[in-house]
């Protein structure tokens, strides 16, 4: 899975790339009209909590979860979730348990709850926000971002550290060529 090639999540955030910020993207448009973000500050640990309080879920689950809430528009990455789910288990909201198939279940514990009840009205508006204001132009360019982070993510866990293998690097070159020139051709 994508997470044990993460390191702490608190170094993770030192650089920059914590849940706080994901979302974003460099060139605007696609997630909303919000500037480019899906969330603002503290919006995502907030909306994945929400998740777990309806019911315990491995982190796909909170993926999909969150993907059909915005009707398809938009996914978080792996990279995004599961560090946000240890954040929150290490804040304390957020407890987990592994299952038999040795997949850790996220459920809210009772402190959890209390920030969500605290943080009721604000939940409720960014919900709100992303069931009314998914795709409202017909546009599906959320969609082919969160793919091309997700390729991005993808990219950067198979290099990082050297340990791809020359053939794994051609494989990695050539499918990344064949994409650029299907998309050319359409």
């Amino acid at each position: 899975m994508f997470f044990r090639h993460f390191q702490q999540h608190e170094a993770f955030r030192r650089h920059g790339h914590g849940p706080e910020g994901m979302g974003r993207s460099r060139h605007g448009g696609g997630f909303g009209g919000r500037e480019g973000r899906m969330f603002d500050g503290g919006e995502l640990r907030l909306v994945i909590l929400a998740l777990i309080a309806q019911k315990p879920r491995h982190g796909y689950e909170v993926i999909k979860a969150l993907g059909e809430r915005v009707g398809g528009e938009y996914s978080p990455s792996p990279g995004v979730v599961y560090p946000t789910l240890t954040l929150l288990e290490d804040m304390g909201y957020a407890s987990a348990s592994v299952d038999p198939a040795n997949r850790k279940l996220y459920a809210v514990t009772p402190e959890g709850q209390t920030h969500l009840d605290e943080n009721k009205a604000r939940i409720d508006a960014i919900f709100a926000r992303l069931t009314g204001g998914n795709a409202a132009d017909g546009s599906n360019a959320g969609s082919v971002l969160r793919a091309m982070l997700n390729l991005r993510a993808a990219l950067k866990l198979r290099l990082r550290g050297g340990h791809a293998t020359r053939e794994q690097l051609q494989a990695i070159t050539d499918a990344l060529d064949a994409a650029a020139k299907a998309i050319e051709r359409m």
